[in-house]
């Protein structure tokens, strides 16, 4: 998808200027003026929900309209409302109806001040009390330049999917040729600015660049969706102070980026202003969107410098005994930790029958096989190398490859798996990040705490991308090195499928046929199940 749009119209006006989202394949559309991007749904209750849209007004603000039906002609309009919007919000729009039936599909269409209709979106309400069955689809990790969305193309068109959950890194922040590189693109698949972006014109023209595919608009407009944030909606490895990818120097203030970064995603994102919060799936499942990134995360450990002392092993143990306990360190920040513990045993209270916790970050324990040096190509890159060899290095004094997930802040893990254990929750953890597809028993002092369900990326590459190894060999041995992992998918793209039932739930690792091609095919690759009680898969 080739996207061409004048950024210094952009830059001077706010908003997007008068060109055009040039598609090969595809219909055209226009930047000038009216309906942009579609229409999306999120934020979903059993009587209410958020509907979104973008509409580029020709003046210095529009008034718009929302009608919702339960029928696709509108014959009887059951709820409606009105905002008003212009550049100051880059022309996005996102009003709440209310007065909704719980659990019922219902058609939305967005009013220009001339008259004119948006396209026609569906969403659906939060089921009320008791409900047999509820189908949520998961995703993570979308690089535009690396592939086309099947993923989402595949779950859009699916009448068993009630509610998409997106887990972060919903795009990227990086430059043209950086990640992937120039070599690795995708035709056609660039983003704007070709720059790496990071002022709130740059945030606000990448995600344009994003919604203009279709196969993201058929989702949006198709499924209600909950989303949440993780780093490269703002810079790789961010934290509350800070990113991996950010230097005062190159990019100025970090919290000048910050709050750039957060605002262009309330703008594009039909998501509420609350960071965290506990939906009600009846009395089936309290599912919670949770924020890991940038509001309270404390800067994650860099084991870099250890490997520099005289004696690396040394250091380790002593990091290992030490800071890396370190119970100060969170990864919600001390208010949303003692939220969702309490909102955790409210559930249970409650009678709800699961508690599924999404997360952006895996938190199932992994270090790195000992043979793991042995599954990279010939030509992988130094830094590849690197990486591998310092996690074999950590694994072999009991660390985790990466610090940057939950590996890094163990005692803050702790902490929440005894809430889930006082509470005595039916826990199911969600969670992105990785690229690849997991499944872990979670346990906390010996004992069974929950399951995790990680799952692979829309298009950003796994291990494949260094790997000569048989992904069925480098799964084998994950499995066989990590207590906690279950089974694990290293070399495929796609989504998970959760089924939610009152006494047992099923997770589907949905893998597309390639991302290289627009070709919405996929099928299960695996298939987990946890009966209620248990807190194992079967």
């Amino acid at each position: 998808m080739t996207i061409r749009i004048d950024r210094r119209s952009l830059i001077l006006t706010g908003t997007l200027g008068l060109s055009a989202y040039a598609i090969p394949g595809f219909a055209q559309v226009p930047m000038a003026d009216g309906f942009t991007h579609n229409v999306a749904s999120g934020e979903p209750g059993p009587d209410s929900v958020l509907l979104w849209t973008r509409y580029a007004g020709k003046g210095d603000s529009a008034k718009l309209k929302v009608e919702v039906s339960e029928s696709a002609d509108f014959a009887r309009v059951v709820a409606g409302g009105e905002a008003i919007t212009g550049p100051w919000r880059d022309w996005t729009a996102k009003i709440v109806v209310t007065g909704l039936k719980p659990g019922t599909r219902y058609h939305y269409r967005f009013v220009a001040p001339d008259g004119g209709f948006s396209p026609t979106g569906r969403t659906r309400t939060l089921p009320q009390g008791d409900a047999a069955r509820f189908g949520i689809a998961i995703f993570s990790c979308s690089n535009l330049g690396f592939g086309y969305f099947n993923a989402y193309a595949h779950a859009a068109a699916r009448d068993d999917i009630d509610l998409a959950v997106h887990l972060g890194d919903y795009i990227y922040e990086y430059p043209h040729g950086n990640y992937p590189s120039l070599e690795q693109t995708v035709a056609n698949r660039l983003p704007l600015p070709a720059t790496e972006i990071i002022h709130l014109a740059d945030y606000r023209l990448r995600y344009a660049s994003y919604r203009a595919d279709p196969d993201l608009q058929a989702l949006h407009a198709a499924k209600p969706m909950l989303i949440q944030w993780d780093d490269h909606e703002s810079a790789n490895d961010s934290w509350e102070g800070g990113a991996q990818n950010h230097s005062p120097d190159k990019e100025g203030d970090w919290n000048l980026r910050r709050a750039a970064a957060m605002q262009a995603w309330r703008e594009w994102m039909p998501v509420s202003d609350e960071p965290w919060k506990a939906y009600e799936i009846g009395t089936l499942a309290t599912l919670f969107r949770t924020e890991t990134r940038l509001l309270g995360r404390t800067k994650p450990y860099n084991s870099a410098p250890l490997f520099k002392e005289a004696d690396p092993v040394a250091a380790l143990k002593a990091f290992r005994d030490g800071a890396w306990q370190d119970p100060a360190m969170t990864m919600m920040g001390w208010e949303q930790e003692a939220w969702i513990a309490a909102e955790l045993a409210r559930s249970v209270k409650a009678g709800t029958r699961w508690q599924v916790a999404g997360f952006g970050t895996i938190m199932g324990r992994q270090v790195a096989p000992k043979q793991a040096m042995e599954w990279l190509k010939p030509d992988a890159p130094e830094s590849a190398q690197r990486y591998v060899k310092a996690g074999v290095t950590l694994a072999s004094v009991g660390l985790p490859t990466n610090f940057d997930n939950w590996g890094g802040y163990p005692a803050a893990r702790a902490r929440f798996l005894k809430a889930a254990q006082a509470a005595d929750a039916n826990l199911v953890v969600i969670a992105g990040d990785s690229h690849n597809a997991w499944a872990y028993e979670l346990a906390q002092d010996g004992s069974p705490a929950g399951v995790e369900f990680a799952g692979q990326a829309v298009t950003s590459p796994g291990y494949e991308s260094s790997t000569a190894a048989d992904p069925r060999v480098i799964a084998r041995a994950l499995v066989e090195t990590n207590r906690e992992l279950k089974w694990c998918d290293t070399s495929r793209r796609g989504y998970m499928a959760l089924t939610l039932t009152p006494d047992q739930l099923r997770n589907d690792w949905l893998f597309v046929d390639t991302v290289k091609q627009r070709t919405p095919a996929a099928r299960i690759g695996h298939s987990a199940t946890v009966r209620r009680s248990r807190n194992v898969m079967a």
